[in-house]
């Protein structure tokens, strides 16, 4: 996908969010409720952030003409001020420091995610490592079980050879 079809869906996906959120919080029972939509509009702002960063295979005229860093821009500063609108709506119906304690908590999983991520990584490095042992073991065994037997053979033959020889 084309960092600008990213960001018109990530901003979508913002706005889609926002509007939910803002229609349903004031009979929301607990922050699950909205929940959802909280989600979308981490992934939307994601979406955005990522579409802005890109480097598109576009040509240069299209990379860094003004309409898309304009439109990248303004899309990144919409999805932020909207991020700050539901942070406020959230504080305002469940609390003062409810929004920080979602963002708190998402970093947490996030870096969580990211450290399992990083353990599996190593562990699959490990047995591939362990694996590539195995093989190097496995073929020098070979190796060593092959010069042996043509050693016994070269010997039988010499001994055949030379009992011929003095016959």
């Amino acid at each position: 996908m084309e960092p600008i079809s990213t960001a018109l869906a990530g901003i979508a996906l913002v706005q889609q969010s926002v509007s939910f959120i803002k229609s349903n919080i004031s009979t929301a029972k607990d922050i699950g409720e909205i929940a959802g939509a909280i989600d979308g509009l981490f992934a939307g702002e994601k979406q955005v952030q990522e579409a802005r960063n890109k480097k598109s295979n576009t040509g240069l005229g299209d990379q860094f003409g003004v309409d898309t860093v304009a439109k990248e821009i303004i899309d990144a500063k919409l999805a932020q001020e909207k991020l700050q609108e539901v942070a406020t709506m959230v504080d305002m119906r469940f609390g003062h420091g409810t929004w920080a304690g979602i963002l708190a908590e998402r970093q947490k999983r996030i870096q969580e995610q990211r450290e399992a991520q990083a353990k599996a990584r190593k562990a699959e490095q490990l047995r591939h490592d362990e694996m590539m042992e195995n093989f190097k073991i496995g073929g020098l065994i070979v190796l060593v079980i092959a010069i042996a037997i043509f050693l016994f053979f070269f010997l039988v033959f010499s001994v055949a050879m030379a009992s011929t020889l003095i016959h």
